[in-house]
């Protein structure tokens, strides 16, 4: 069962009402009884931090690296693992 929010299309009432996501039920106003509509909002994901594929990675070596060791790189960054 999902919470949803409606608000009320003669008094402006805004209740929330469970229901399964599937079901468009009729809902009426507790206060008053007339219809109400569905309330739309944004929804609360919110994503923080530097990635969140970071952690979903395996260990071990990259593809990469083996492909940099058999090409030659010239960079001039320290700790660079295209170094020779």
């Amino acid at each position: 069962m999902a919470v949803y929010d409606y608000r009320c299309t003669s008094c402006g009432n805004v209740f929330e009402v469970s229901h399964g996501m599937t079901e468009h039920p009729d809902v009426t106003c507790p206060t008053c009884g007339n219809p109400a509509n569905k309330v739309f909002s944004a929804n609360g994901i919110k994503f923080e931090g530097s990635g969140f594929y970071n952690t979903d990675q395996r260990g071990g070596g990259s593809s990469t690296a083996a492909t940099s060791a058999s090409s030659s790189h010239s960079c001039g960054c320290d700790n660079c693992p295209h170094k020779e």
